[in-house]
């Protein structure tokens, strides 16, 4: 029972550095080897080895473009890919007594609008999106070397989790503010039938009735919301990697083929999806009815709904943001094995740290 306990707790993507070093049996030096010694594993160093292997330097600038060229395919293509089912999440959240759930939701949607209803809203989305996926991957990079240098290279190994969500939410902060406008027009053609049908026609009206805070109003609910999901999706993501590397896949990722990684990317991001749909949607939920709505803040609106409004529609949220996100993990790595981009693999143990713990001869 306590070996299994251990597995577990070596499993926890949200391990606590001295727990991890613990329970991989690091906190003291071996007295003597269980057999006999292996090849020396390389040090990961967040400059990728091999350069002439890249077309570009890891931390270039051309890495960093292509990088945030990755974000626009990964997010611009499937949060479009998904609006009809974004479409009846919205006016789940905004009108339950109509919209009752997923399958009936589509059956109003349908009666009412015919088929082209479902794609109401794709315009602001796909730009939105474009624009969010380019500072979400793009600036994720950025801040992940910017942080790392700071820290020096053992304490980002030691504290890699905390440095995945600090990056994370910083490039989301940025991210969100060009999100914003967008969204909030998705939202207007989306759930309020009779205001406009086209982008074209949502943005001038908006922007008469209310001026440039109809298009930022949500801003800060789409922090509340995105903030906390993107944490989960980046850092979720790189420690669920790790561990499937670690304990799923019977071979080292250098042994592994560029199609058996993508699988593993594909893996890890759905899972990764389905924590960030649970810990924003009650954000996802104020956003949804405060763009809908004039004049009413966000702290309004959450006590309106109460602790059961903001969790409505939840089911089909993990459904579509568990898919989208698998997908975005999947897009974003292809183009990294594309344009042959650097592609460190899951972090280890520097040679510094081990020899102060001991653990070389």
């Amino acid at each position: 029972m306590y070996s299994s306990v251990v597995h577990l707790a070596r499993a926890n993507p949200f391990n606590a550095p001295h727990l991890q070093l613990v329970h991989n049996g690091l906190s003291a030096p071996s007295s003597s080897p269980t057999g006999p010694p292996g090849p020396p594993r390389r040090s990961r160093s967040l400059a990728a080895a091999a350069v002439e292997e890249y077309s570009c330097e890891y931390g270039s600038m051309k890495f960093y473009a292509l990088c945030g060229f990755g974000g626009v395919l990964s997010c611009g293509l499937t949060h479009t890919a998904v609006v009809p089912l974004d479409l009846v999440k919205c006016r789940m959240q905004v009108d339950p007594q109509k919209y009752k759930g997923i399958f009936n939701g589509f059956s109003v949607t349908l009666k009412e609008d015919g088929v082209r209803g479902l794609a109401k809203g794709w315009a602001p989305t796909f730009i939105g999106y474009y624009m969010q996926g380019l500072c979400k991957f793009g600036f994720y990079e950025v801040f992940k070397v910017l942080y790392s240098n700071m820290l020096g290279e053992e304490n980002s190994y030691l504290w890699r989790t905390s440095l995945y969500l600090a990056a994370s939410a910083s490039a989301e902060f940025f991210a969100d503010i060009a999100l914003a406008p967008m969204e909030a027009a998705k939202v207007r053609i989306q759930t309020q039938p009779g205001y406009a049908n086209t982008l074209r026609d949502a943005a001038p009206k908006m922007y008469k009735e209310e001026g440039i805070k109809a298009f930022y109003k949500g801003v800060a609910p789409l922090w509340m919301r995105q903030i906390p999901y993107t944490m989960m999706k980046f850092a979720c993501f790189e420690r669920t990697v790790e561990a499937l590397y670690k304990f799923v896949v019977p071979k080292p990722r250098s042994e592994c083929t560029k199609a058996e990684q993508l699988v593993v990317t594909f893996v890890a991001g759905y899972i990764a999806g389905v924590f960030c749909a649970i810990v924003s949607h009650p954000a996802d939920s104020v956003v949804s009815v405060l763009n809908k709505e004039k004049g009413s803040s966000a702290s309004q609106v959450l006590q309106r709904l109460g602790f059961k409004g903001v969790w409505k529609a939840l089911f089909a949220r993990i459904i579509m943001i568990g898919t989208l996100t698998a997908l975005q993990w999947f897009i974003y790595d292809s183009v990294k094995v594309y344009f042959r981009l650097p592609r460190p693999p899951p972090p280890e143990m520097p040679e510094s740290l081990k020899k102060k713990l001991g653990l070389t001869q």
